[in-house]
């Protein structure tokens, strides 16, 4: 196959559907770390709301230099199989226990414990980190089409919904089946069972997959000198700041769903449909985002389904405990319209390498691509520590009736608070400097420069 071909056929939907089940893999933990760890730490494991709150933002700040240092990595690793499938498996049985140990609670006494849960919840992002920084990054070796790169990533990303819907729609039932009663027993048996599936999952992803994109072979770049790109790089500089108000926006409502059914709607019997709703709404609009970046190209598709995200949030304020369809009604809207938002970001990330490497002649795919990842621990970290410490403040106290003001805080952090980082999000993207005609340019520069290099290996 001549390398032009190579790099611009089109990607088989095996490949596709392969490429996705590695993240509802990670999906299967990633959304129980959103959404169940900070009840779990309080009304289970037995913290306060405090100490929850900065250990999420310790813990996602520290684990933010690994981002940076498995990009190198991951960069400078050569395999036959490429660069970055075979830490999908490499990773995948240590991602399997360390889940099952962050969601175990251990018979010690308060500080031994928090000693344990930072232990265990470090040692868990971190195989995370060395899992899905190549993960993500094989969006940007698979295939060089802009416009198959964001088909591949809606595929992505309706798997990784389709791991939200099982473990929210699924793990409170699991939770009561496995413990009887004792949720300290029930936690540990569902993510054991999560765990399993996540390593089966991550060995289809391996297999499936195949590296297409190739750099140079004279490419042996120093750190500092792919440490210069990057941080030369507008648009990744532009799409770090866009990725970390994402997740803040998005763990500020999830991880605080369970206390507003709980405490607020006082029925936790609505979560489970509550969140399988809303998942089922982003994965029609991850499906959406190949015809909506078409018809208006990805920054300003983002934009748009930004506004609508900002605008069902806020209204989410004014929902009483009785409104459960409005409830209902307005967070699908917001799923709806926030689907294709993190479709995009993992498209741009991609154009965002191509866009170094024609700038630079040099390809760090990986590095770039930890932007992804690194936003996400970051923003994780700032919402976590604010759930936390917002609780806190508008005293919040485990298993009781709450105040009036614990139950404000509540509503706030799942409307009002999201919302603003929503407008921030618009604001920035907004500047974002890579439209279509310029990536078209750089696609076609790119294809030039490629040819005749070798034919990649696969398995």
């Amino acid at each position: 196959m001549n390398s032009e071909l190579q790099q611009t056929q089109k990607i088989s939907v095996m490949e596709k559907i392969g490429y996705g089940l590695g993240d509802t893999a990670a999906n299967l933990v990633w959304r129980t770390m959103m959404v169940f760890l900070p009840i779990f730490y309080t009304d289970v494991f037995g913290l306060s709301a405090a100490a929850v709150g900065t250990l999420l933002l310790v813990c996602r700040y520290w684990d933010g230099i690994t981002d940076y240092i498995m990009g190198l990595i991951a960069d400078r690793t050569r395999t036959r199989w490429g660069r970055f499938r075979p830490w999908v498996l490499w990773t995948a049985l240590p991602f399997g226990v360390m889940t099952v140990l962050t969601f175990t609670t251990p018979d010690l006494d308060y500080s031994s414990k928090l000693i344990y849960a930072y232990a265990t919840y470090s040692g868990l992002i971190l195989v995370y980190t060395a899992n899905n920084i190549p993960y993500s990054a094989l969006t940007g070796v698979i295939s060089a089409d802009p416009a198959e790169r964001t088909s591949l990533s809606s595929y992505r990303f309706i798997f990784a919904f389709l791991g939200g819907i099982i473990t929210q729609g699924f793990n409170i039932y699991l939770v009561a089946f496995f413990g009887a009663g004792n949720d300290i027993r029930g936690y540990q048996m569902t993510m054991t069972l999560f765990a399993a599936l996540s390593v089966a999952l991550f060995v289809i992803t391996f297999l499936t997959t195949r590296e297409r994109v190739q750099p140079a072979a004279s490419e042996n770049p120093s750190i500092l000198e792919d440490s210069k790109d990057l941080i030369r790089n507008k648009a990744w500089l532009m799409l770090f700041g866009i990725g970390v108000l994402w997740v803040t926006f998005t763990t500020l409502k999830q991880g605080v769903t369970l206390f507003y059914f709980k405490y607020y709607l006082n029925d936790m019997s609505l979560a489970p449909p509550f969140m399988i709703l809303g998942l089922l709404a982003a994965m029609a609009g991850a499906a959406l985002t190949r015809p909506l970046t078409d018809r208006f190209g990805k920054k300003w598709s983002m934009i748009y389904c930004l506004v609508v995200a900002l605008v069902s949030s806020a209204l989410l304020f004014l929902a009483g405990p009785t409104d459960v369809a409005l409830i209902f009604l307005l967070s699908s809207i917001t799923e709806l319209s926030t689907g294709p938002v993190i479709t995009i970001f993992f498209a741009m990330l991609a154009d965002a390498a191509d866009y170094s490497e024609w700038k630079n002649n040099r390809r760090a795919t990986g590095l770039v691509f930890s932007a992804g990842t690194l936003s996400m621990k970051f923003g994780t970290g700032v919402a976590g520590a604010l759930t936390g410490w917002l609780l806190m403040l508008f005293g919040y106290a485990a298993n009781v009736a709450q105040t009036a003001e614990a139950l404000l805080g509540i509503r706030l952090l799942i409307s009002v608070f999201p919302a603003v980082a929503a407008l921030l999000l618009i604001i920035v993207v907004r500047f974002y400097p890579l439209d279509e005609e310029r990536l078209r340019e750089i696609e076609q520069d790119l294809l030039e420069r490629r040819k005749g290099l070798p034919e990649p290996v696969s398995m």
